[in-house]
C-alpha cells in the first residue's frame, strides 16, 4: 500500500486530499472564531441575552444570581444610570432589558431618568428588544403609563414567586408574552373595567385577528401588515392581554374565540 494513502472510514485518501481537507477545516475554524470575537459569543447561540438597569449593585447582583442558574439565559451587561442605556444597547445585542423605575439620569443629574420617554425611544431603535419593568411602586397610573409606553411587563419587587423564577418571566416576555404581578394586574383590570365601554377597541381586535391568522408572525411582520410602527402593535397586544386577563398571544386568541370576539377555528375532521 502506498505510504501516502490514509484510511478514513474504509476509504483510502491521498495525502494531498487530506491536506486540502485540513486547510478547509482551518479556514472554517478561523471564520467561526472571528465571528465569535465580533459578536461577543458563539454565533449559533440561542441564549436569551439580558441587560439590567438599576442604581443598586446589590439588586443587579441578585438578578444575576437568579438568572445564572438558567442555562438558556445570559447576563450581557448592566447600567446604573439612565443615560448609560443607549451606549450599552449600541454595544450589545439584548433580548430582554430589566428596567428599574427609580434610577438617576446620570452621576451629575440625580433626577430620575424619563422612563416614559425612554421605553418607546428604545423600542423604536431596537425593535427586537423586550422591556420588563421591575419596581416597588404599585400605582395604577404609573403601571398603565409604563405598559402603554410599550413595556412587556411590570414586576413588583415584592412578588417573591416571580423574582425566584425570574428566568421564566424573562422567557415569557422574550417570546412576545406579557407579565404582570398579581397586584399590578388587578389594579389595571379594575381601572379598565371602570373605563371600558367595549371589550376590545377596533384596532386591538384587528391586531388580534391578525395574530390568529398568522400565529407565528413576529411583531415586525404584524406591524408591516397593519402599516403601523412596531411599538404600536406591541401596545395594542398589551392592551388586549389586559382586557382579556391573559398574558400570551395564544391565550388571547383562545379567550377571544371563547367569548365570540373571533371566529372559531375551522374543524376539518
Amino acid at each position: 500500500m502506498d505510504r501516502h494513502l490514509y484510511r478514513l472510514r474504509n476509504t483510502y485518501l491521498s495525502k494531498p486530499v487530506i491536506t486540502s481537507m485540513l486547510e478547509v477545516c482551518k479556514i472554517t475554524y478561523r471564520s467561526i472564531l472571528q465571528k465569535t470575537i465580533e459578536t461577543g459569543g458563539f454565533p449559533l447561540s440561542k441564549n436569551l441575552r439580558v441587560a439590567i438597569l438599576d442604581d443598586h449593585q446589590s439588586i443587579i447582583d441578585g438578578y444575576t444570581y437568579r438568572l445564572s442558574a438558567a442555562a438558556d439565559v445570559e447576563i450581557v451587561g448592566s447600567a446604573m444610570y439612565g443615560e448609560d442605556l443607549e451606549p450599552l444597547l449600541q454595544q450589545l445585542a439584548v433580548d430582554v432589558l430589566l428596567l428599574d423605575v427609580q434610577t438617576p439620569t446620570s452621576p451629575e443629574n440625580a433626577n430620575l431618568y424619563p422612563i416614559l420617554h425612554t421605553i418607546p425611544s428604545l423600542l423604536e431603535r431596537y425593535p427586537g428588544l423586550n422591556i420588563l419593568v421591575i419596581s416597588m411602586h404599585a400605582q395604577r397610573t404609573l403601571i398603565r403609563s409604563v405598559m402603554e409606553a410599550g413595556a412587556s411587563g411590570y414586576l413588583l419587587k415584592d412578588d417573591q414567586a416571580a423574582i425566584r423564577d425570574l428566568a421564566a418571566v424573562v422567557r415569557l416576555v422574550a417570546s412576545g408574552g406579557m407579565y404582570l404581578s398579581a397586584v399590578a394586574n388587578e389594579l389595571l383590570r379594575k381601572g379598565y373595567t371602570k373605563e371600558l365601554g367595549e371589550i376590545l377597541a377596533p384596532r386591538q381586535a384587528e391586531a388580534l385577528s391578525l395574530c390568529a391568522a398568522y400565529p407565528d408572525a413576529t411583531l415586525a411582520e404584524l406591524a408591516k401588515k397593519m402599516k403601523v410602527a412596531h411599538s404600536t402593535v406591541r401596545n395594542l397586544l398589551s392592551g388586549v392581554y389586559l382586557r382579556l386577563g391573559v398574558n400570551t398571544r395564544a391565550a388571547a386568541i383562545a379567550k377571544a374565540r371563547q367569548m365570540g370576539l373571533l371566529p372559531k377555528e375551522i374543524d376539518f375532521s
